[in-house]
């Protein structure tokens, strides 16, 4: 491993100032945005069976449960700022912990962050009838939540709390609403599937699966933030367990409720399932009362992305392999204030240029490519007895394999479905690697 640069005595450091429910709320904030709203319907389409469309949202959890709990076990082994950005560079290389960061701010956070940005919007107009651009809303929106995460990172982290708080409030209204107010439609459990298991049936399962992982992403980002937690080798992974088994309660029955009250068929038919089982209970106001929810459920999405991926940005510049500015921590509040401003104003870039669908069609492969990556560093920190740790992933290291597999397939799926978008997101990638050298040779010379 090269030499990393000698950190600067004397400067501000990061406040150690959250808790456990500081990192469940971080957790379930990263994980929920507005795609539980709308994605039952793409998994209806795909697999055409209550007991397979319920399933696939089980697996999933299931699915991102293992992640958290190998990212328990890493976080409780090196509890530092940066998350998966540090167990690479200690896994492997700094390279690798640098190319993820570079794709992390360039495509994975800012241009998914772009797309809710303009989401919240687009409902914020609908539901207050302002004759404003959405770009006006957006940007007016994504540069309040940045000053107040710059005020501190207790500030930041009440807000988000605040706004998961309500989230969770509004999913649980919307299932009460569901399954009090909605007269169910006879729902054949039996047969399990609509055609024998076959290499289709497996097909069909898997592309369900694409939209059920994409929603249970986010919740890797809470390690970003773990050199502000004031016991980070207890309250993170608390707070990832935690955080991840809360979202799967939250989503499993979500998908419940809009197979009871619309039954598969129709399911898969409506765009908006969650609006339209909310107008079946309520009428209009169900259907405004759910928008109102959309609406807080990305800006909460918003408000956690800013908290967490700009520690990355942070920990590469303090590695001395980025702009040294990035490191500076402001004395009063004692975050990184450049790391969040850089962050969101490429935000912005993305947005105002509308580039940002393009972009999230290469995120999903960058995303799982560091999902394995980062999982595979378990074998290494294992092997070399690296930090204190209970053995939290329970099956290691067989069932650590079985997540670095499916890390595999969902990017060879995805290279299947999508090769040109996958094509860009490589190419994305592998631009960081002239960068790093670059910057390591600078700073180093320096």
């Amino acid at each position: 491993m090269t030499a990393t640069p000698p950190k600067v005595a004397g400067r501000p450091k990061l406040a150690r100032q959250l808790g456990v429910f500081d990192a469940t709320m971080l957790v379930m904030g990263g994980i929920v945005g507005s795609g539980i709203f709308i994605n039952p319907y793409v998994v209806a389409q795909a697999v055409h069976t209550p007991a397979l469309i319920l399933g696939a949202w089980i697996v999933g959890g299931l699915i991102a449960l293992a992640g958290a709990f190998i990212y328990s076990e890493l976080a409780q082994r090196l509890p530092e700022v940066g998350g998966q950005y540090a167990y690479l560079r200690e896994a492997y290389h700094p390279l690798f912990g640098f190319l993820y960061g570079w794709t992390l701010l360039l495509v994975i956070q800012t241009g998914g962050m772009a797309a809710v940005t303009v989401t919240f919007a687009r409902y914020f107009l609908d539901l207050t009838g302002r004759r404003v651009s959405e770009a006006t809303v957006a940007v007016i929106a994504l540069s309040i939540i940045t000053i107040l995460n710059c005020l501190g990172v207790k500030t930041g982290s009440t807000v988000q709390s605040a706004l998961m708080i309500t989230k969770i409030a509004a999913i649980a209204f919307l299932v009460a609403c569901g399954f009090l107010f909605v007269p169910a439609p006879h729902l054949h459990w039996i047969p399990i599937a609509d055609k024998p298991v076959s290499f289709s049936l497996l097909s069909e399962f898997g592309a369900a699966m694409v939209p059920v992982l994409f929603a249970y992403g986010g919740w890797q980002t809470t390690p970003f933030v773990a050199g502000e937690l004031r016991d980070p080798r207890r309250d993170l992974p608390r707070g990832l367990l935690l955080g991840v088994i809360g979202v799967i309660i939250l989503y499993v029955s979500v998908s419940l409720v809009c197979l009871r009250a619309l039954g598969p068929a129709q399911l898969a038919l409506t765009k908006t399932p969650a609006s339209a089982v909310m107008r079946a209970a309520l009428g209009n106001v169900g259907s405004t009362i759910i928008a109102c929810g959309i609406a807080v459920s990305t800006l909460g999405f918003l408000t956690q992305g800013i908290l967490t991926a700009p520690r990355v940005y942070f920990a590469m510049a303090e590695d001395g392999a980025f702009f040294r500015s990035v490191a500076w921590v402001h004395p009063a509040t004692r975050v990184p204030v450049v790391a969040i401003a850089l962050q969101s104003v490429w935000t912005m870039v993305i947005m105002l240029t509308g580039r940002y669908e393009q972009i999230l069609n290469y995120v999903v492969s960058m995303d799982w490519i560091f999902f394995g990556l980062s999982a595979s560093c378990l074998f290494v920190f294992r092997r070399r007895h690296l930090g204190q740790a209970n053995a939290l992933m329970p099956g290691h290291p067989w069932s650590t394999a079985v997540f670095c597999v499916i890390c595999v397939l969902v990017v060879v799926n995805t290279v299947i479905r999508y090769p040109a978008n996958t094509l860009v997101g490589v190419a994305i990638l592998f631009s960081g690697v002239p960068a790093f050298f670059l910057w390591r040779k600078s700073n180093l010379s320096r």
